[in-house]
């Protein structure tokens, strides 16, 4: 379909109550989203490859093969749209390491070795996602504005606090101290990943994941211990 058929489809499709008039089997809505999409998919190729700072509004809808005019139709700035992206790829992020998590072994050392190589997995394999997350999106003053980096982080800390009490059921601690302790997890493995993202994947990923893995082992091991104590105290 070409641009001028589709402006004047959609000059006669004036909102109203009754069903939407289809073009080529699609509806009005289902192209503004298809077009939605795709500068999603041209944003994530585009911001991943150069980088936010370097990337125009005209580059996304070079990429997408769309004008400026269906950019501002789904998004009111670049901003926008790179936020939407961030939320995307973290939903991406955080669903692979909770299904790793949940397939792996009842082990909490295995459960620990499954999270984290998954996390480290899909950022290696997904350079462009890891630059988007843990360079870019940490410098774009409208995702802190919004506060979106800090109720990302605090997904993040909550899905700790989950995987903390996963491993040790029983744990003999409050609350409040288990999700700070959460809390503190996150942000030492977050600062490797930017280390490691920024390095360009220099150092190997199982030195990273040893890195990584070095914390919750040691945490894992002493809260074990410190429940043994009170078994048997108790």
């Amino acid at each position: 379909m070409t641009e001028q058929h589709e402006n004047l489809e959609e000059k006669q499709n004036k909102p109203s109550k009754t069903k939407e008039r289809q073009f080529k089997g699609l509806s009005l809505t289902e192209r503004k989203q298809a077009r939605r999409e795709k500068l999603i998919e041209a944003g994530i190729e585009a911001y991943g490859t150069h980088g936010f700072f370097a990337v125009t509004v005209k580059d996304i809808c070079n990429e997408a093969k769309l004008t400026e005019r269906y950019f501002y139709e789904s998004f009111k700035k670049s901003d926008e749209l790179f936020q939407t992206i961030f939320l995307k790829l973290i939903d991406q992020l955080q669903h692979n390491v909770m299904q790793a998590i949940m397939q792996a072994s009842t082990d909490p050392r295995k459960m620990i070795e499954s999270g984290l190589t998954a996390l480290l997995t899909t950022l290696k394999d997904n350079p462009g996602m890891a630059r988007i997350i843990y360079i870019d999106a940490m410098l774009v003053q409208e995702l802190h504005n919004q506060a979106t980096i800090h109720e990302t982080m605090l997904r993040f800390d909550r899905m700790i606090h989950a995987f903390v009490m996963l491993m040790m059921p029983h744990i003999n601690r409050s609350e409040r101290e288990i999700s700070l302790v959460a809390t503190g997890l996150n942000g030492y493995v977050t600062q490797i990943a930017i280390r490691w993202v920024v390095s360009g994947f220099k150092q190997s990923m199982q030195d990273v994941l040893s890195s990584c893995s070095l914390v919750f082992l040691s945490l894992l091991d002493t809260f074990s211990e410190k429940e043994k104590i009170v078994k048997k105290q108790s």
